[in-house]
């Protein structure tokens, strides 16, 4: 299932900070030789909520790079984060990877690995407990990490959606 960005954003205005979560070497052979691209995949975040992901080919790794990240910044999307973790538990998943997020009390850290704890500390997550299962492809660990992210609701978010106070969601 593709990420659905109901919260799209735009990053003219937006600091922006980028991690290359994956370089991989791709190798076509060919009748004169063998022919070397590179494939990038990055992260990029301003670390206070918003967060995209790209992937950039090109025969020299700087370019690849620098195409990933130009491909990332027109795919951000925002995501809830409050008091340095996310707001309740959530499950993810694209293709053959499945990621679980689980809100921590501050000073726990971000407990994950590769892929999403570069996703998590782009968006702004300092505590967190994580669990990657299935695929470990940085691709889809990506995007199941923001698939996640994306399906977050915060407290606001479900009080406008089931039209009550603020205080009826969490009262009953």
């Amino acid at each position: 299932m593709p990420v659905t960005n109901l919260n799209k954003v735009k990053s003219s205005d937006l600091e922006l900070k980028d991690k290359l979560v994956a370089l991989n070497r791709v190798t076509k052979v060919t009748k004169g030789g063998r022919t070397f691209t590179f494939a990038a995949i990055v992260v990029v975040g301003n670390e206070n909520g918003v967060v995209g992901h790209g992937l950039g080919k090109a025969k020299e790794v700087q370019e690849a790079i620098a195409k990933g990240i130009d491909d990332a910044k027109k795919n951000l999307v925002k995501v809830p984060v409050r008091k340095g973790t996310i707001p309740h538990m959530q499950e993810g998943k694209y293709a053959g990877a499945q990621v679980l997020l689980k809100p921590a009390a501050h000073g726990t850290g971000v407990i994950a690995g590769g892929a999403m704890r570069a996703v998590l500390e782009s968006v702004g997550v300092t505590d967190v407990l994580a669990k990657s299962k299935g695929s470990s492809n940085p691709h889809n660990v990506v995007k199941a990490t923001i698939e996640a992210l994306t399906s977050m609701r915060d407290a606001s978010g479900v009080a406008a959606q089931r039209g009550v106070n603020l205080d009826k969601v969490f009262n009953g």
